[in-house]
């Protein structure tokens, strides 16, 4: 587990064991990021998206607490995968980080609190990632992923296809000024009480 430059983003790298019948390979071990995190997130869902080329989703987000930690794979294609740090009041806030995801050796894990978006790189990429919390669509919330405000670097080359709801999510300005946007504090104190549950 190797911390990224935004808090609370992980980049995971397992390997595989190969031998005359095939391969295997642990693509996610509960053990291994709760040593990292502190305490163990859980996972309630996995989620499984198929996407042609250009297919732009997210940026997302779930209310904290409880929020929504996401553990993100690519099983085949390519996607270039962002974290954003969406947390009034941090550090980083506006600051974010991409990840080229193009094989099952490497995990993004994002952190309840932090904005996450992909865009596909090729046709077919097909991407699993293992959620802390059900969907809830009350608590789901969305910053446009084009906002120049957050000026994430998509590849030029590739048209970026949005959902109409992603179409209409607003930009992080606006975001901020609803209230909508989590706090740096809350979450830090949402997941210090997972720690401390998680040593008891």
């Amino acid at each position: 587990m190797r911390p990224l430059s935004v808090k609370g983003a992980w980049l995971s790298e397992t390997r595989a064991f190969a031998d005359d019948r095939g391969e295997f390979q642990e693509l996610y071990s509960g053990r291994s990021l709760s040593a990292a995190l502190g305490y163990e997130p859980g996972v309630a869902q996995v989620n499984r998206s198929v996407s042609r080329q250009g297919v732009l989703r997210g940026v997302h987000f779930a209310q904290v607490p409880p929020g929504q930690a996401k553990y993100v794979t690519c099983l085949s294609g390519a996607v270039l995968d962002v974290v954003v740090d969406i947390r009034t009041g941090s550090p980083t806030y506006r600051s974010w980080e991409a990840v080229r995801l193009d094989d099952p050796h490497r995990s993004l894990y994002v952190e309840a609190g932090l904005g996450h978006s992909f865009m596909a790189l090729t046709d077919d990429a097909v991407v699993v990632y293992l959620t802390s919390q059900g969907y809830a669509s009350g608590r789901e919330h969305g910053v446009h992923p084009l906002d120049p405000d957050l000026a994430i670097a998509w590849p030029e080359h590739i048209e970026p296809v949005l959902s109409k709801k992603d179409q209409q999510a607003p930009g992080i300005k606006e975001m901020e000024r609803r209230g909508l946007l989590p706090s740096y504090d809350e979450c830090a104190a949402f997941h210090r009480s997972l720690r401390e549950r998680h040593m008891v």
